[in-house]
């Protein structure tokens, strides 16, 4: 694959996952805040729709600690834009992940700026009482972004496709 290539899958990959996140925050959000109760439910005991805004990091961690977590995410993105752009050689896998990492970034980043310090997070799955805490489609391209990363790292081989500037 070419570096012109490489810049393709990323742009393209991050334009549409910063796009789907927004989008679907905004959408559910409005959808679900004219329901009461403020939730649907998808598969009953399992997974539902419901509204809710976080003031900190991952579970709540730094919670109503805007101003850090703003300053933390834009050096998160300007990281991983000057690996991106700086790094000769990248496997696809790695520009993929890259791409998700900055659109997941810059989707939580949005809220934090534009919605008082609040992450909109409205995926909840859950059993009995017990719920994994409320998250977002930024949140699922961070996850991915980091399995890939991980798994790419464990499997790094030569036989792997990589972006490389040369070309």
């Amino acid at each position: 694959m070419s570096l012109r290539g490489g810049h393709l899958l990323f742009w393209s990959v991050f334009v549409a996952g910063l796009v789907a996140d927004l989008w679907t925050k905004s959408a559910v959000f409005k959808w679900l805040d004219s329901l009461a109760p403020q939730r649907y439910g998808v598969i009953d005991g399992f997974f539902q729709l419901v509204l809710v805004e976080n003031s900190g990091a991952a579970w709540g961690i730094a919670a109503n600690r805007t101003i850090p977590l703003i300053i933390i995410s834009v050096i998160a993105i300007i990281a991983v834009l000057a690996f991106f752009l700086f790094v000769r050689e990248q496997q696809m896998v790695v520009v993929f992940s890259l791409a998700l990492m900055t659109a997941g970034i810059c989707g939580n980043l949005y809220d934090r700026v534009f919605n008082d310090g609040r992450v909109r997070d409205f995926l909840d799955f859950y059993y009995n009482d017990w719920h994994f805490p409320a998250f977002n489609i930024a949140d699922s391209m961070l996850t991915v972004a980091v399995f890939f990363l991980i798994i790419s790292t464990l499997f790094n081989g030569k036989e792997s496709k990589a972006v490389s500037s040369e070309q």
